[in-house]
């Protein structure tokens, strides 16, 4: 939670004109979007462009959400998080507030979308979310503070984005931010060291908070509560392998759960298909195996594509009335 004297020192009210001291660059605020253990995030208008603004007056914890924000860029072909616009100091009164705009990323909360377009969608953007989540770990950080809240799906077509990079720690150091129910170590499963299974952890409650929109307490902790939780949901209970997998810690990647993921969607594809005869199997050849070991890559794409166009069909439809 953030300390009143920091809410105070960056608290600004509507029609309030930002001016950074060194670029010069002026932001009208409109609204406060939320505040947590280091800044205030306001909605700003800009040069006819919406941003998001977050002040501090913390410059090192500004300087190092930024660092992140600049990691994020060079992760080729990522957008988890939005894009880093300026960095600057305003000057008032009561001392200096260090801020930096970012692209401001407009949508439902995970858990509202899923709630209003299906659970369908969970298992499409929980896979967009651990493909960027690889592309992440591979460049040395994790995440941290996943969770519903700051995570916003755009589009359409829909997409999922993240709001907050305050969580984002280099691997190998303690976790910066937290919030318990995604948290390993409150649920005594691990401990908050920063590494990938941290953030996978936290995608396996994130799912199990898409069946459970009340968050539940914890009561006698540990891997039987969680476990208790999923038997009980017909949702959960078709991915409960993959689930247990990431709250144990046993997944070395995300890129490794996210391919059973895939393996759940295509097996859940596969039982809408007529079932083939036992003939057809036996006349696979082994050129016929090779071949479809190289095109595994593109049977992926079409698997993923054929099922987000499906939902995407609903999705505007639901629209439309």
């Amino acid at each position: 939670m953030m300390n009143h004297s920091l809410k105070s020192q960056c608290k600004v009210s509507p029609g309030t004109v930002i001016e950074g001291k060194w670029h010069r660059n002026r932001y009208t605020i409109i609204k406060e979007l939320g505040f947590g253990a280091n800044g205030i995030v306001y909605l700003a208008q800009t040069n006819h462009q919406r941003v998001a603004l977050k002040m501090s007056d913390n410059g090192m914890s500004i300087t190092s959400e930024v660092n992140v924000l600049k990691s994020f860029a060079k992760v080729q072909g990522s957008s988890l998080g939005p894009s880093l616009l300026d960095v600057d100091d305003w000057v008032r009164r009561t001392g200096n507030v260090s801020f930096y705009a970012m692209e401001y990323i407009e949508g439902p909360d995970l858990l509202n979308f899923i709630q209003k377009n299906g659970h369908e969608w969970t298992k499409v953007l929980i896979l967009q979310l651990l493909s960027d989540l690889e592309k992440l770990h591979q460049n040395g950080w994790v995440f941290g503070d996943l969770k519903p809240e700051n995570l916003i799906v755009t589009g359409p077509p829909p997409r999922i984005r993240c709001i907050d990079v305050g969580g984002t720690t280099i691997q190998g150091r303690a976790i910066k931010e937290f919030t318990e129910f995604f948290d390993r170590g409150y649920w005594g499963l691990g401990s908050r060291r920063a590494d990938p299974s941290y953030d996978l952890f936290a995608v396996a409650m994130i799912i199990i908070n898409t069946v459970y929109p009340k968050r539940v307490n914890k009561t006698n902790g540990g891997l039987h509560q969680l476990k208790n939780l999923i038997d009980q949901k017909r949702e959960l209970k078709k991915i409960e392998g993959i689930l247990l997998h990431a709250l144990q810690g046993t997944y070395s990647s995300a890129g490794q759960m996210r391919r059973e993921m895939l393996n759940a969607l295509n097996q859940t594809s596969q039982k809408a298909q007529p079932t083939k005869s036992r003939a057809s199997h036996i006349k696979g050849s082994r050129s016929q195996n090779t071949k479809r070991k190289k095109h595994n890559g593109m049977i992926e794409t079409v698997i993923i594509t054929s099922v987000i166009l499906l939902l995407y069909t609903f999705y505007v439809f639901g629209q439309l009335l």
